[in-house]
C-alpha cells in the first residue's frame, strides 16, 4: 500500500489490501443499515417533522438510512448559522484553516473503506470507483490547502505610484465572499461536495451543503469528517430534502453570497437565471454535464482505443458527466474496432457493486431505469442497431434493483437528437466518418464541451488538441478515453454549456473563484 497511489488512472490494478479492507467494511456496514441521520445546523443535530428512506439501487429492499426531509425554515436556519459564523471563520488565519482542512482530509483517508462501502451501496459504483471517489475528495481538499500555501494566502504587493513627496503602497488581497452554497449531484457525491466545500472553506467562506436526495447518506458521512476535524460550529451546515422546496429556498435566499452547483444543464441554467434576479451579481460556479466524443483515427492503436472507450463509456454505468457517449471512427478501422468493443464489453460483469468481480452496478433510481428503456426504444425506432445491450437485466437479484445492460448503438443517423442529448446512462452511440475533419465537425457541434478523447498518430494528436472544443482532453489513453481526471494532474471543467467559470477544479486557477479582490492603497 505504501507504494500505491489510488487515482482513477491507477485503480485497475490495486493491491490486495484494498480488497480486504473493502470487504470487511461492507460486512460491517450491512449490519447497521437503516440508522437515522440528522441535518447539521450551527453544530446541532437537527431533525425534521418528515423523514425519507434512503434505499439502495442495488436492492430496493435495503433501507440504508433514514434521512430528514428539510423545508424552507431549515434552509433559512442553515444560512443564518453560516452568516453568523462568517466573521470568525473569515478572519481565522488561512494557515489555521488549512490545518483544520488537512485534518478533515486525513480523516477521509482513515475512513476510506467505510466510506467506499457506503458509496457502493448508495450510488451503485463498483468498489474501485467508490474508493476512488473518496480518495479524490481528500486529494481535492489537500490541493486547495496546497494552493493557499503556494500563493501565500493570495496577498500580493503591487507597484508603487510614482508620486513625488509621497510613499505609496498598493496591496492586492483576495477575500472570501461570505456564505457559500454547495449543491452536489448523485454520481460523485463525495468529490463533488468535498471538492467545492474544501475550496470554499480554505478561502474563508462558510458553507451550506445540499446533497442530491438519492445520496444524502454518504454526504452526511463527509460532513462528519469536517466536524470531527474540529471545524467550528456554523462553518459547515448540512441540510437534506427536496430540491423543489428546500433547494429552491436556498437558491432564492439573499443570504447566499455564492454557489457551486454540479448537475444537469436544465437545472443549472435555471439556477443561473434565478441568481440573475438578485439586487446585484453574485458568483455561481456551474458544471453542467457533457456529450463527450472519442475520435478514433485510422492510425490508432486499437487495443488502447478499445480499453479506453469501454472504460469511459460504461464506468459508473455511464452516469458520469465525462462519460464517452459518442464514438467517431474513421472508415478503415471501423469494423475492427466495433468487433473489439463488442468482445470487451460483453466480458464486463453486471451485478452487486460490492462484489469484487463486478464492473457495473445498477443505475441510480427508477427514473433513470425507465429513461434507459425509453432511450433504447427511441434508438431502435430511429434506425439504430445494438452492438451490445439495449435491454434491462431481469430475473433473480436483478429484479430487486435497477440493472441496465451496457449498450453500444450503431447506425443511428447523425441527424438523430440522441447524438447531442446527454442521456447519462450506459448508452454510447458509434458512428463511421470519412475523415478526421468530419469527426471533428461532429464532435464540436454540440452545446457541451466538457471532455474529449482521441486515438491516433503524434501529428494527429496535435491537430486534435488544437481543434477540439473541450476543457479536459486526452490522447492515446487506455486508462480512459474521456474520464479519469485527478486533482493536480488533470484539472476538471468544461467549455460552452458544460461550465460557467472557464477554470477547472483541482487546478491552478480554481481557488480564486471563491474570493473577490480588494486593492488596498496607503499613502505615507
Amino acid at each position: 500500500m505504501a507504494d500505491f497511489k489510488l487515482t482513477y488512472a491507477t485503480m485497475f490494478n490495486p493491491p490486495e489490501e484494498l480488497h480486504a479492507g473493502f470487504d470487511k467494511a461492507v460486512e460491517k456496514l450491512k449490519s447497521s443499515m437503516g440508522t437515522e441521520y440528522t441535518m447539521l445546523i450551527n453544530g446541532r443535530e437537527v431533525q425534521a417533522d418528515e423523514k425519507f428512506e434512503d434505499r439502495s439501487p442495488v436492492n430496493v429492499d435495503w433501507v440504508l438510512a433514514t434521512m430528514q426531509k428539510g423545508n424552507a425554515k431549515h434552509a433559512q436556519d442553515a444560512l443564518a448559522a453560516a452568516r453568523k459564523a462568517f466573521p470568525m471563520w473569515s478572519r481565522t488565519p488561512w494557515q489555521k484553516r488549512v490545518e483544520l482542512l488537512r485534518k478533515a482530509a486525513a480523516l477521509i483517508e482513515e475512513r476510506i473503506f467505510e466510506l467506499g462501502a457506503a458509496m457502493a451501496l448508495e450510488v451503485g459504483k463498483n468498489r474501485m470507483e467508490s474508493l476512488g471517489d473518496v480518495q479524490e475528495t481528500a486529494d481535492l481538499i489537500y490541493y486547495s490547502c496546497y494552493q493557499m500555501e503556494k500563493n501565500d494566502g493570495y496577498v500580493v504587493e503591487m507597484g508603487k505610484d510614482p508620486l513625488v513627496g509621497y510613499e505609496a503602497r498598493n496591496v492586492s488581497v483576495l477575500r472570501p465572499y461570505g456564505v457559500w452554497l454547495v449543491v452536489s449531484p448523485f454520481n460523485f457525491p463525495f468529490a463533488l461536495t468535498g471538492g467545492p466545500a474544501g475550496a470554499a472553506l480554505a478561502t474563508g467562506n462558510t458553507i451550506v451543503i445540499k446533497p442530491a436526495t438519492d445520496t444524502a447518506w454518504i454526504v452526511r458521512l463527509l460532513v462528519d469528517c469536517f466536524r470531527d476535524a474540529g471545524i467550528p460550529d456554523g462553518v459547515v451546515n448540512f441540510v437534506t430534502g427536496p430540491g423543489s422546496t428546500l433547494g429552491q429556498a436556498l437558491v432564492d435566499s439573499p443570504e447566499v453570497d455564492g454557489a457551486t452547483f454540479t448537475g444537469s444543464f436544465d437545472v443549472g441554467m435555471k439556477m443561473f437565471q434565478d441568481f440573475a434576479r438578485r439586487n446585484y451579481v453574485r458568483p455561481i460556479i456551474l458544471e453542467l454535464g457533457g456529450k463527450n466524443p472519442a475520435i478514433v483515427s485510422k492510425n490508432a492503436d486499437l487495443e488502447r482505443a478499445t480499453i479506453g472507450i469501454v472504460r469511459s463509456a460504461f464506468g459508473l454505468q455511464g452516469q458520469k458527466c465525462s462519460a464517452a457517449s459518442r464514438v467517431l471512427v474513421e472508415e478503415p478501422v471501423y469494423d475492427e474496432l466495433i468487433a473489439r468493443l463488442k468482445e470487451t464489453t460483453e466480458k464486463l460483469v453486471l451485478g452487486d457493486p460490492t462484489e469484487r468481480a463486478t464492473y457495473n452496478g445498477p443505475v441510480i433510481n427508477k427514473s433513470s431505469y425507465n429513461d434507459f428503456k425509453n432511450f433504447c426504444e427511441e434508438i431502435h425506432q430511429g434506425g439504430g442497431r445494438f452492438l451490445t445491450g439495449g435491454k434491462v437485466r431481469t430475473g433473480g437479484m436483478y429484479d430487486k434493483g435497477y440493472y441496465c445492460e451496457n449498450t453500444f448503438a450503431t447506425d443511428l443517423p447523425y441527424s438523430h437528437r440522441l447524438w447531442k442529448y446527454e442521456m447519462f446512462l450506459p448508452i454510447t452511440t458509434i458512428g463511421k466518418v470519412k475523415n478526421l475533419d468530419e469527426a471533428m465537425q461532429i464532435a464540436n457541434d454540440v452545446n457541451y464541451g466538457l471532455t474529449a478523447g482521441f486515438y491516433g498518430s503524434a501529428e494527429e494528436v496535435e491537430w486534435f488538441f488544437d481543434k477540439i472544443e473541450a476543457g479536459v482532453t486526452y490522447a492515446n489513453r487506455p486508462q480512459g478515453a474521456t474520464t479519469g481526471a485527478w486533482p493536480g494532474f488533470q484539472p476538471f471543467g468544461g467549455w460552452k454549456g458544460s461550465g460557467s467559470s472557464g477554470k477547472n477544479a483541482g487546478g491552478h486557477y480554481y481557488l480564486p473563484l471563491y474570493m473577490h479582490e480588494q486593492i488596498r492603497t496607503l499613502i505615507k
